[in-house]
C-alpha cells in the first residue's frame, strides 16, 4: 500500500503521533534511552494499533504495533559505560558509525574485552533515511544506531562511551626482555605474534563526569573514523547536503527516480556518474561549473573514451555556467506535514519518493535558471579524524591503506582501518558492516595466536604488570605449571568480572 492510498484510507487521526524524523533523531542520538513517558505513550499507541489492526484484518496499523513490540517494548539494557584506565583492553575501536558498531559486535560475541569511543559525528547524519540495508531499509540513521547499541549492550564485555580520541601511540617498545631472550621483535605487520600495545588519549563524556586527556591501553586498535565531505562554499549546497544533494546512487537515488536530476561534478567525472544512475533518471543536466575546457575535455576522453557521444546518446546536457547558488523551492519538510503521513512514515516503509525542488542560479553574463528535483554530487573528501595519520598510518588517495588479506590491517602493526576511511574505496553501509566484521575476525584470531606465543615470553606478562594494567586475557607465565582447571580459573576471572562465565 503506497503512502497516497494510506492518506486516503481515512484511518482515525488518533493513530498519529507528534514524532517527526528530527525529533526521533534527537531522542535516539548518543547513548540515551527513551524516557518512561515516551515508552508509555508508545505502549498506548501500540495496543490501540494492534486492536485496530485485528479489527481491520491485518492492515498496517498492526504492523506498527508489531514494530513497537519488537523494538521498543523490551527494556533496552543500559550500555556498559564504565571505563577503567587500569584495564588492558583487547581492542579499542575509534568511531561509532556502522563499521565501528559492526566491529564491536563481532568482538563482543567472542567475549573480547573491547571499548568503543564514539565522537557522535557521522558522515550519513544529514540524510533523512538509510537504504539498501536489509531489515533496516528506510529508517533514519539515528534509529539504526540506537537499535545496534541496544543489542550490543546485551554483551557484557563490550563498553560504549561518548568521547573524542586525540592521540594513539604504540608502547610496545617499552617491553622488557629477559637477558636470555635475544629474539628480535619484527615490525612486519603480517607477523602475527608481535605483542602490540597502544596508549589511547581521549576526552570522555561519561554519564557522571567528563574526563579530559584520559589515557587508556589496548592490545589492538580499530580505526572506524570515517570520512568528511568537503562541500563547496556555493550558497545552498551545505543546507541541502543529504536532503536533496547526495553522492551515493544506491543509498539515495531510488527516492528520486523519474524526477529531473542535476549532476554537480567536474566534467571528467560526469560520464561515470551518468553510468551509475541512468537507469533511475532520464532527465539529467550536468552542472560542471566552468570545467568544460579543452584540458578537461582531454582528461574526460582519456578516462572515458567516447564520453561526448555517450552523453549525447543519453540526452545529457552540459551546463558550463558557474553556479552562483542553489535555492530550495520545496522539500519533504513541507510535503509531509500531515500527521497521518508522519505516522505511516514511522512504519519504516523502505522507499518513499522525496519531494525536494531546487532552482539553480548562475553567475556571470546572461539570465535564466534551471530547476531540478535533486543532485548527484562528486565532492572531494578527507579523513574525519587525524589520529590514524598522526600515529603513522599511511594514506593512499587520502584513505588509510589497508591489507585486505590481513583483515584490513594497516602498515602499523596491530592497527586496523574499517569503513569509509580505508583504502578499499567502497563507501556504503552494507560494506561498512562487512569491513567491521572482517577486521574483528582477523583481530580476534591474531590475539589468540599472540596469547599462545606470549605464554613462551615471560617478559610480556611482566611488562604488563609493570605498567599496572590488568590483562583480561590471563597471559600464562612460562615458568608456571598449571593444570587445565587452574588455567580455566585464571582465564575465567572473578564472579563480578565481566568475563566471568557461570
Amino acid at each position: 500500500m503506497c503512502l497516497s492510498s494510506l492518506k486516503q484510507s481515512g484511518l482515525p487521526r488518533t493513530l498519529s503521533t507528534t514524532f517527526s524524523a528530527d525529533s526521533m533523531g534527537k531522542l535516539l542520538s548518543g547513548f540515551h534511552t527513551p524516557t518512561l513517558s515516551t515508552r508509555l505513550r508508545y505502549l498506548v499507541i501500540a495496543v490501540f494499533s494492534l486492536t485496530l489492526g485485528i479489527w481491520l484484518h491485518g492492515t498496517l496499523a498492526s504492523v506498527f504495533a508489531i514494530h513497537y513490540l519488537a523494538f521498543e517494548a523490551p527494556e533496552a539494557p543500559i550500555p556498559n559505560q564504565h571505563v577503567s584506565p587500569a584495564t588492558l583492553y583487547d581492542a579499542i575501536i575509534v568511531g561509532g558509525g556502522p563499521s565501528g558498531l559492526s566491529a564491536l559486535s563481532g568482538l563482543a560475541r567472542m567475549r573480547r574485552n573491547v571499548l568503543m569511543i564514539d565522537s557522535g559525528t557521522y558522515r550519513n547524519d544529514p540524510t533523512r533515511r538509510m537504504h539498501d540495508i536489509l531489515g533496516f531499509d528506510g529508517v533514519p540513521p539515528a534509529y539504526f544506531r540506537h537499535i545496534a547499541r541496544a543489542q550490543i549492550a546485551h554483551y557484557n564485555t563490550a563498553t560504549m562511551v561518548n568521547g573524542t580520541v586525540t592521540a594513539i601511540s604504540p608502547v610496545s617498545a617499552t617491553l622488557d626482555r629477559d637477558e636470555d631472550d635475544s629474539s628480535s621483535f619484527p615490525t612486519d605487520p603480517t607477523y602475527p605474534t608481535y605483542p602490540t600495545l597502544f596508549s589511547v588519549v581521549a576526552h570522555l563524556d561519561l554519564p557522571s563526569q567528563k574526563l579530559e586527556n584520559q589515557t587508556l591501553y589496548a592490545r589492538k586498535i580499530i580505526l572506524a573514523t570515517g570520512l568528511r565531505d568537503i562541500l563547496p562554499s556555493t550558497p545552498g549546497v551545505a543546507e541541502a547536503w543529504g536532503k536533496g544533494i547526495f553522492w551515493c546512487p544506491w543509498c539515495d537515488g531510488h527516492e528520486y527516480a523519474h524526477q529531473p536530476l542535476g549532476i554537480l561534478a567536474p566534467l571528467p567525472k560526469v560520464p561515470g556518474l551518468v553510468r551509475e544512475i541512468h537507469t533511475l533518471n532520464g532527465d539529467m543536466v550536468a552542472f560542471v561549473n566552468g570545467t568544460d575546457t579543452p584540458e578537461q575535455r582531454a582528461q574526460a576522453e582519456a578516462e572515458h573514451p567516447g564520453w561526448a557521444a555517450y552523453l549525447a546518446s543519453r540526452n545529457i546536457s552540459v551546463e558550463n555556467r558557474p553556479v552562483a547558488r542553489l535555492v530550495r523551492l520545496g522539500g519533504d519538510e513541507e510535503a509531509f506535514k500531515d500527521e497521518e503521513w508522519r505516522q505511516f512514515d514511522m512504519l519504516g516503509l523502505p522507499s518513499v519518493a522525496h519531494r525536494d525542488r531546487f532552482r539553480v542560479e548562475f553567475s556571470g553574463d546572461g539570465d535564466g535558471y534551471v530547476e531540478r528535483a535533486a543532485f548527484l554530487a562528486n565532492f572531494p573528501t578527507e579523513q574525519a579524524s587525524p589520529v590514524g595519520p598522526d600515529m603513522g598510518v599511511e594514506l593512499v588517495g587520502g584513505r588509510m591503506e589497508v591489507n585486505n588479506k590481513e583483515g584490513l590491517l594497516t602498515n602499523v602493526p596491530g592497527v586496523y582501518a574499517v569503513g569509509d576511511a580505508n583504502s578499499d574505496n567502497v563507501t556504503n553501509i552494507p560494506h561498512a558492516l562487512f569491513s567491521g566484521k572482517r577486521a574483528a575476525v582477523f583481530l580476534h584470531m591474531a590475539l589468540e595466536e599472540e596469547n599462545e606465543e606470549n605464554e613462551k615470553r615471560p617478559n610480556v606478562m611482566r611488562s604488563v604488570e609493570k605498567m599496572g594494567l590488568e590483562s583480561t586475557q590471563g597471559l600464562v607465565k612460562r615458568h608456571e605449571k598449571l593444570d587445565v582447571r587452574d588455567v580455566w580459573h585464571l582465564m575465567n576471572g572473578e564472579p563480578e568480572s565481566p568475563l566471568y562465565a557461570r
